[in-house]
């Protein structure tokens, strides 16, 4: 058949408001065994994260084996904690609300504090450090806070469009590409392996059914860690790395993340455990930006997973009460102790669109295994000691999911018109490019580009530009709302994307968003 021959609606696939091909969406559930081991998956998946920043951060910080261990279990008590409250009052969309790699610039900056750094006794350093890191933290909670629970951030949102958010949502996973490879390549003789058995179980073999379950595409994530994970402790205990370099070493053996025999039995973390926090105005601006970054980046991440679970996109007004919750996430992880703030999990994201299952129980019972396991010490470290690099291969495709989730929303806006394509090829690349830059100034010069005497400020510019979603979301939606704007709102995907920017601009709303107990009667959605 020739071009000119074929209908118009044979030439282009019509924009579809949600994803198909999902086999159970935000508020369908799977069976209670199924639901139970997919919530044990996503708990696996979000212990790279868990420790990983405390294994960087806690060294640094004077503390010892011990101290990383108790780090650790009070990432994973907050983190359930903060998953439940987000899935249950705050945007209800299954996310898992986990460590955030945005805190690091201005945490290593409260690190490096000589007041701090002066002191002697490394354990007595460790504890004033996280101290002075808790009181920033409870500080800078406040934004999110107020932005959240006053409509603030909704308010913003209103200036979003389909166009605007793709860079955002794009970039929060294409963003994270020096935690895929990268990584894979410090061990790749176990992560190659890993990346490959993970594509073929989850995509080339997700039709082989067991009792007309596909096993392989829904747990293809356990199954190949496991795999691969017991691939590499016969190589450990075989000795393949006894002449190996330091850097081989702590990437590829099981036995060196020093948290099973460190971590206790059973402890219940709490508040202030590390004694009373302390405040500095100059620790608190810093850590401000690093909350305007997670921010942006969970907004994003708010989006994909919306697509994910086959919901409608947040309305301004519950995407406002998720960021609220999420600054008392924020103040939780300051009360406790958790050396990081949190932002939405990127991986767990992804995981929903590998799996296909966007089911809200599976991501609250992740949330209890995150509780029980960081009570339950050494069985949490059992998990935990995963070489990371197992975590980057599995990253390699769920970051790629959620950002090709973000590319999807082009299919709402006129992709052929000259002015859509400046502005996301330029927010695209110069949302790679800008912190690829800071990365490489930071790693040739030992100090980032922003370098005065102003602490606080030299953290608020190195920590939001080195974050790609954000440079993204500021270039796009400037140039959203200043290029040409009167007469493109068709072109931007406006006309969609109106019925979705009131609580009751669409009848599904009510049902993906309302709040459970009936407490809709007592916080109405505006």
């Amino acid at each position: 058949m020739e071009m000119t021959d074929m209908k118009p609606e044979e030439m282009s696939h019509p924009p579809m408001d949600q994803l198909l091909g999902m086999e159970y969406c935000i508020d369908s559930n799977p069976s209670w065994g199924g639901a139970i081991v997919l919530g044990f998956q996503h708990f696996i998946l979000c212990l790279g994260t868990a420790v990983m920043i405390p294994t960087m951060l806690v060294p640094l910080m004077g503390g010892n084996a011990h101290d990383k261990a108790m780090v650790v279990q009070t990432v994973l008590f907050v983190t359930g904690i903060n998953t439940m409250l987000q899935t249950l009052f705050g945007t209800r969309l299954p996310t898992v609300i986990g460590g955030s790699y945005a805190f690091v610039i201005p945490i290593i900056s409260i690190i490096s504090d000589p007041s701090l750094a002066r002191i002697a006794d490394d354990h007595t350093r460790f504890k004033m450090t996280m101290r002075a890191i808790q009181g920033a933290l409870i500080i800078s909670s406040c934004i999110q806070i107020i932005l959240g629970y006053s409509q603030l951030w909704g308010v913003c949102s209103r200036f979003f469009s389909p166009l605007g958010m793709v860079p955002v949502i794009a970039l929060a996973g294409l963003g994270l590409f020096e935690r895929g490879f990268p990584v894979i390549g410090k061990c790749v003789e176990i992560g190659l392996p890993m990346l490959i058995l993970f594509v073929t179980l989850s995509q080339y073999l997700k039709h082989v059914q067991m009792r007309h379950f596909p096993i392989l595409e829904r747990f293809s994530v356990l199954i190949s860690i496991a795999l691969v994970w017991v691939y590499a402790h016969i190589l450990t205990v075989s000795g393949a790395y006894r002449h190996s370099s330091q850097l081989t070493q702590v990437n590829c053996r099981t036995d060196r993340a020093n948290l099973i025999t460190t971590a206790p039995w059973i402890s219940i973390p709490y508040p202030l455990q590390w004694g009373a926090p302390t405040f500095s105005a100059d620790h608190s601006f810093g850590m401000m930006s690093a909350v305007l970054v997670s921010l942006i980046e969970s907004t994003g991440a708010f989006m994909a997973a919306a697509r994910l679970a086959s919901a409608t996109p947040p309305p301004p007004f519950v995407l406002s009460r998720g960021i609220g919750w999420q600054g008392v996430g924020l103040l939780f992880d300051g009360l406790f102790g958790t050396v990081s703030g949190s932002t939405v999990s990127v991986e767990n994201v992804g995981l929903l669109g590998s799996t296909r299952i966007g089911s809200r129980r599976v991501i609250q019972i992740s949330a209890g295994f995150m509780l029980f396991f960081s009570i339950l010490g050494r069985f949490g470290a059992l998990c935990a000691s995963i070489p990371f690099t197992l975590f980057a291969a599995i990253y390699c495709v769920l970051f790629g999911y959620v950002g090709a989730v973000g590319l999807s929303f082009m299919q709402f806006t006129n992709m052929n018109s000259m002015r859509n394509l400046f502005i996301i090829g330029i927010s695209l690349f110069l949302g790679i490019s800008i912190p690829e830059y800071f990365f490489r100034f930071t790693v040739s010069a030992q100090h980032s580009p922003a370098h005065t005497r102003a602490g606080w400020f030299n953290d608020l510019i190195n920590t939001i530009f080195s974050s790609p979603p954000t440079v993204g979301f500021i270039i796009s939606v400037v140039l959203d709302n200043t290029l040409e704007v009167r007469n493109r709102a068709r072109d931007r995907g406006m006309p969609w994307w109106a019925r979705f920017r009131t609580f009751r601009g669409d009848s599904r709303n009510e049902e993906f968003y309302n709040l459970p107990f009936n407490l809709n009667r007592f916080f109405p959605p505006s």
